[in-house]
């Protein structure tokens, strides 16, 4: 868009922004993730014309959290891929963590100075309960990547910029790891740093899997002499379940993220007792019994399933999203089910899939092989009633 086109939307925004506030009739309605923002921030008590809660964290609590950040693994490739673009000479790079703190930010000396005057700064908080409608905050508020300019932002400070930001996730477990945001003067915007934004979070969550895949070969030559002395079947995992290697079960990619003297379910193996081994589990038959009967009671507060194979029962509570999810999954039967007919089925609609996809991964944290994907399905020898 020309810096032209972009004035005029800037004025346009402007205008929007100050009825809005001012409690008269906008000439336009805002997109409808700014008017849901808006309604929240409003709803906090944010001043848009004041300097809202900024106070960074000292030095030595950001570098603590960059430290323990499994975004550390992948902040080079994030800034490679961003900071190689034509036009990477007018926005910073900032990403912050699932907190919404600024752990790290690259680019532009300008822009980095402008941003310092705004209180963007490293060890800042911005969430929408500190700084008002922003791309980071909102992209947290609302669990999706946000794009938003100009006078789109609530308070006043912050109209002369443009922010685009994307939750990134961790694949090894579905859980949300931080945020990755473009920012810089609005009438700077290019068409493309949206497409770069989604770009970086989809290198960075590879570089991670990939990471992740390394250190089950890690393990896996770890086991290799346990493997090859052993009797009957089992199971090297990870601390989150996936597995290493397998001997004598057909499980070959997640169960339950072992728990020090807390019995696992497994397809194939029935109820287990995990070992410890450096960098992972031993997961071994504690009972002759391989087939797993499962009970999910919907009736009580929290859900709870319980799993039977042979020993005491293992048990585990769920959240209500969870429950409604794998009696759906129950329902399908045998031919399990897609992400998309599982949000046409929760949400009412297909335009929940990353959500699905996402609660599935929480799910099998917990669950592990109790629940197969592609399609989403129980796991072989797993049966499953409904009640409540």
């Amino acid at each position: 868009m020309a810096t032209h086109d972009l004035a005029m939307r800037a004025r346009d925004l402007v205008r929007i922004h100050d009825a809005v506030l001012s409690g008269s009739s906008p000439p336009a309605r805002p997109r409808a993730v700014v008017a849901r923002s808006w309604t929240r921030v409003l709803s906090l008590g944010i001043d848009p014309d004041g300097r809202n809660g900024r106070d960074p964290l000292p030095p030595s609590d950001v570098e603590e959290r960059r430290r323990t950040s499994r975004l550390s693994l992948v902040i080079d490739e994030i800034r490679e891929l961003l900071l190689s673009a034509a036009d990477a000479s007018n926005y910073l790079v900032v990403v912050a963590d699932a907190e919404g703190v600024v752990l790290w930010r690259s680019g532009s000396p300008r822009v980095k100075r402008q941003a310092d005057g705004l209180g963007f700064t490293d060890g800042a908080t911005w969430t929408e309960a500190s700084v008002g409608t922003n791309a980071i905050g909102t992209a947290l508020a609302e669990s999706a990547p946000v794009q938003l300019f100009s006078a789109e932002h609530f308070e006043n400070a912050q109209v002369p910029w443009y922010c685009t930001a994307s939750p990134i996730h961790d694949p090894i477990d579905g859980s949300l790891l931080g945020i990755v945001d473009v920012s810089g003067p609005a009438l700077t915007l290019h068409p493309a740093i949206e497409a770069l934004v989604t770009a970086s979070v989809r290198l960075a969550e590879a570089r991670l899997w990939r990471h992740h895949e390394e250190r089950l070969e890690q393990l896996r030559r770890t086991a290799e002499p346990l493997l090859s002395g052993a009797n009957g079947p089992l199971l090297v995992v990870d601390d989150h379940g996936w597995v290493a290697a397998h001997q004598g079960v057909a499980v070959r990619d997640r169960v339950e993220a072992p728990q020090p003297d807390r019995a696992l379910a497994v397809p194939g193996l029935g109820l287990c007792l995990p070992e410890r081994l450096r960098g992972g589990w031993l997961i071994r038959p504690s009972s002759s019994a391989h087939v797993l009967d499962a009970v999910l009671d919907r009736g009580g507060a929290p859900a709870t399933l319980e799993v039977r194979g042979g020993d005491a029962p293992w048990r585990v509570a769920l959240t209500p999203r969870h429950a409604e999810l794998l009696a759906a999954v129950a329902a399908a039967g045998p031919a399990g089910v897609s992400a998309g007919q599982l949000s046409h089925r929760i949400y009412g609609d297909g335009e929940h899939q990353v959500t699905v996809r996402a609660e599935i991964s929480r799910m099998r944290r917990v669950l592990g092989a109790l629940l197969a994907t592609n399609p989403y399905r129980l796991g072989d020898g797993v049966s499953l009633t409904v009640v409540g």
